[in-house]
């Protein structure tokens, strides 16, 4: 059974690294033989398939081996073929291209709980039937069956909002940006509810998303989600709800997690952790700002901030606890209720269905299932009276979930949920176990025992405080060190998978969670729940009471994470070092009496002391990241980096810094530029700049801003760019070629005039990054530089707008290729069709961003262009 389980795990990962699915009825085909093949192994006793080998089945340990790795990739194959079946039914519900773009008007059900913000709301969308302006239903129905729609305050949303924007807890993204209807305007828009009935007219697009290196991949996430199409509300009247609730399971769920959020809402009105109480009740983890995620995750306590397993373990023994003791005094009625029904069985029972309740309400996230799972497996175990080894539970619990969710895979909650538990059963199961406390003679006493009944060594009565601390200490002991082996066990047995999965490692991490644990597991999440589920004149004390701990706990983490040392970084490692890391740390937490376990520390040092891979000498390697409507390159040389422009801003609390950058930054090792390059003061290449800085040390930001900007006040060293100035690092020439040191002083002319444009030469290739310069500054660059402005790759100058790429400026520059970083389908229409067009006139290669993803430029002697949609495709991406 655990091979299997293991093995329809990896096949279902494996299917997920593939650019393109299998044949449906390949598919039903293969899995069908695949299921039966594997019951049959399963069923079939171990030794009975060898008795026409009598060698084999006189080497019975053989026999097993072969079986079981028979059953392994059998479950394999079963895995790879499931998910792809399931992933063929998910992909089918699709917008077609040529609706994209086109208004819709639908009738349906608030889906989900909606994430409301400043400028309006987000939520999911079941669709149940798309009318005409007439009101007759049109079929087939043109649109998918579940779509994510955002609902803006204004008659158009915010320009620098692409509606790209990943979900704080998860790292997912949102729907695009666009109208609204006038009915209602904020308030009908604050208080949508699940459940409800709604008719929209709604603009839709296919699922889209940024595409780079180490990023969150939000088109998995909607494939996952069941969401086949982005959109949003266009201005209507006809826009209006129709049904204040629909009654179904999954609405009347939703329904009640918005109720528990208003209600903690409203007892903590404005008060700054109110989303940390919401996550820890009903697990919507985007109330929670970007700065406070970024303290919980350099301190390690992320998983405690969102119901995680711990939790519904505690509530579900609580309940448990609660029902076996009224069932054993059956209720204190003597009706003698054990005779029918063992207590252990009635509590098991009401353990798994308050877990189950629980984890509906918790939004039914990867670690809330898989304790449930084995939650459920135990209880199930326990009523059928079978002993239930805890090896088998936890990989009946990871088949479940690969069965129901093969996407599950792809997240990092799945790997360290998992990874948790089989760390801590290898490090402790059978080996640290809590001594049973019992009366000894005194001449057996020693030690801590001793301590409670032999008076003498303490002058101090029987009794005092000191003697009950130290019989307390006795009890307890036991525990203490089970607990402090188990925080030793997972902090060492994730460190290799922690690494892989986010390039760091809290080293303050048990600290922290030496007091994070106990407080929220124990105090803050009981108060919590307490406090939502009260009536309100009991309930608020407790929410308030809830918040004031937390508010500590987070000066507290604050504290931690601002030490130097808080996190260790180094690169995202490849398999193989991942493999050998932790082979080692196995090693390491081997049982006591294992050989030299200290020498698996010594696998963990090219893991941590890893570095960024850096081109040669007098080459460089520039990557142009796909950020939506904006700018963004690195620029690599064999000991610089330099950052040109830092993407645009997608919300209050979200930029590219913050969504793209820095998550780059850090899986690739980098944690310092030599130089950050903000063409100008446009949101769409300054927006993530402020992030940047405050993640990534930066020894100077050159740009044309003025002095008194905030990026210029927070860089350590501000310098203005000016035509004239030039460097050279590793070979490789940097030089600016505009703006004119006259135009700081020129009140008049316009931030896009100012942009700071830089020619970068390596083994005599050059790349021109020109910002959003126009026809007229183009026209300066012509007839000052000359033949001198050739560039064999060029940034096209404002995203290829109409105002600039003229002929001349083409002509002169004469690329090899261009880059366009645009958004998808953008509201401005870059690159303009006749710009684009004369590109393609003069023989340049067209790369747009929105379509090949981020680019990476490889520049030497020859020029090498890699598109990310390309290498890394899956299968779920949209091809444009």
């Amino acid at each position: 059974m655990r091979a299997a389980a293991i093995g329809l795990a990896c096949g279902a990962a494996l299917l997920q690294t593939r650019a393109q699915l299998p044949e449906p009825a390949a598919v039903a085909v293969s899995c069908s033989a695949a299921a039966a093949l594997l019951l049959l192994l399963l069923l079939w006793p171990a030794r009975a398939g060898w008795r026409y080998f009598p060698v084999m089945a006189r080497t019975g340990i053989v026999a097993v081996a072969v079986r079981v790795l028979l059953i392994w990739f059998v479950a394999i194959i079963g895995g790879f073929l499931w998910a792809a079946w399931l992933a063929h039914g998910a992909l089918a519900p699709s917008l077609a291209p040529e609706d994209e773009g086109r208004d819709f008007i639908i009738v349906g059900t608030i889906d989900n709980l909606p994430y409301r913000f400043a400028a309006g709301a987000r939520f999911n969308f079941a669709v149940e039937r798309v009318e005409d302006r007439t009101g007759k239903a049109l079929l087939p129905v043109p649109v998918p069956p579940r779509i994510a729609i955002s609902w803006y305050s204004g008659s158009r949303p915010p320009k620098s909002a692409p509606g790209k924007v990943p979900k704080p807890g998860k790292k997912a993204q949102a729907g695009e940006g666009g109208e609204v209807g006038k009915v209602g305007a904020v308030g009908e828009i604050g208080n949508v509810q699940p459940g409800e009935r709604w008719r929209l007219t709604v603009r839709l697009q296919r699922p889209h998303a940024n595409a780079n290196p180490h990023g969150f991949d939000y088109e998995a996430w909607l494939l996952e989600q069941g969401v086949r199409a982005t959109g949003y509300v266009r201005a209507d009247r006809a826009n209006g709800r129709r049904d204040a609730f629909v009654a179904s399971a999954n609405n009347l769920i939703e329904r009640s997690r918005a109720g528990l959020r208003a209600r903690i809402e409203q007892a903590l009105d404005g008060r700054q952790y109110a989303g940390v109480i919401v996550a820890l009740v009903v697990g919507d983890q985007r109330g929670i700002g970007q700065s406070d995620w970024q303290v919980f995750n350099r301190t390690g306590i992320g998983h405690l901030v969102s119901i995680s397993g711990l939790h519904i373990t505690m509530v579900a023994g609580l309940f448990a606890w609660v029902a076996h003791t009224s069932w054993r005094h059956s209720f204190f009625t003597g009706a003698q209720l054990p005779l029918l029904l063992p207590a252990q069985k009635v509590a098991a029972l009401v353990g798994a269905v308050s877990a189950l309740l629980y984890v509906l309400l918790a939004g039914f996230g990867v670690p809330a299932q898989r304790t449930l799972y084995m939650l459920i497996v135990v209880a199930v175990a326990l009523w059928c009276n079978r002993l239930s080894d805890f090896s088998h539970v936890l990989c009946t619990a990871l088949g479940v979930v690969v069965v129901i969710d093969p996407w599950a895979v792809l997240w990092p909650g799945f790997w360290l949920s998992f990874g948790a538990v089989a760390v801590i059963v290898y490090a402790t199961a059978g080996r640290t176990t809590a001594r049973p406390v019992r009366t000894r003679t005194d001449t057996e006493q020693s030690g801590w025992e001793r301590t409670d009944m032999d008076h003498s060594s303490l002058d101090q009565p029987p009794g005092t405080p000191a003697t009950r601390m130290l019989v307390w200490l006795r009890q307890w002991w036991p525990a203490l060190k089970l607990g402090a082996h188990t925080q030793y066990a997972v902090t060492l047995g994730l460190l290799p998978l922690t690494m892989l999965l986010f390039s760091q490692v809290s080293v303050i991490s048990p600290v922290a969670n030496a007091v994070a644990i106990p407080l929220i597991s124990l105090v803050i999440t009981p108060l919590a729940l307490a406090g939502s589920m009260l009536p309100t004149v009991l309930g608020t004390p407790l929410l308030v009471l809830s918040h004031w701990l937390v508010e500590w706990l987070a000066a507290c983490l604050a504290w931690f994470s601002g030490l130097r040392y808080a996190v260790w970084t180094a690169p995202a490692p490849p398999w193989w070092l991942f493999c050998f890391a932790m082979f080692g740390t196995l090693w390491l937490l081997a049982p006591r009496g294992w050989p030299v376990r200290w020498l698996g520390l010594a696998t963990w040092i090219p893991l941590l002391a890893a570095q960024s891979t850096h081109p040669a000498p007098g080459r460089m390697t520039v990557t142009a990241f796909d950020v939506g409507q904006g700018m963004a390159l690195l620029v690599e040389t064999s000991s610089h980096r330099l950052l040109y422009d830092t993407g645009p801003t997608y919300g209050p609390d979200s930029n590219a810094g913050g969504r793209v950058l820095v998550p780059y930054l850090r899986a690739r090792g980098i944690a310092r530029l030599d130089g950050v390059v903000v063409s100008h003061s446009d949101v769409d290449h300054a927006g993530g700049a402020l992030t940047v800085l405050d993640n990534v040390r930066a020894d100077w930001v050159l740009s044309s801003l003025a002095p008194g900007h905030p990026i210029a006040r927070a860089a350590r060293q501000h310098v203005s760019c000016a035509a004239g100035q030039q460097w050279t690092w590793d070979g490789v020439l940097f030089e600016v070629l505009h703006p004119l040191t006259t135009s700081r002083s020129d009140a008049a002319i316009k931030s896009n005039a100012r942009s700071c444009v830089l020619r970068i030469t390596a083994s005599g290739k050059s790349v021109l990054l020109a910002g959003d310069i126009e026809a007229a500054q183009e026209a300066r660059l012509v007839q000052q530089e000359g033949g001198r402005l050739r560039a064999d790759v060029l940034l096209a100058p404002h995203h290829g707008s109409g105002t600039s790429s003229t002929p001349a400026f083409l002509q002169a520059v004469l690329p090899q290729a261009a880059i366009f970083q645009v958004g998808h389908r953008n509201r401005y229409g870059h690159p303009k069709k006749e710009v684009y067009q004369r590109y393609g006139d003069l023989g340049i290669e067209r790369l747009r961003t929105d379509r090949t993803g981020a680019l990476t430029i490889e520049v030497g002697p020859s020029i090498e262009i890699r598109r990310f949609r390309h290498t890394d495709a899956r299968y779920w991406h949209d091809q444009p």
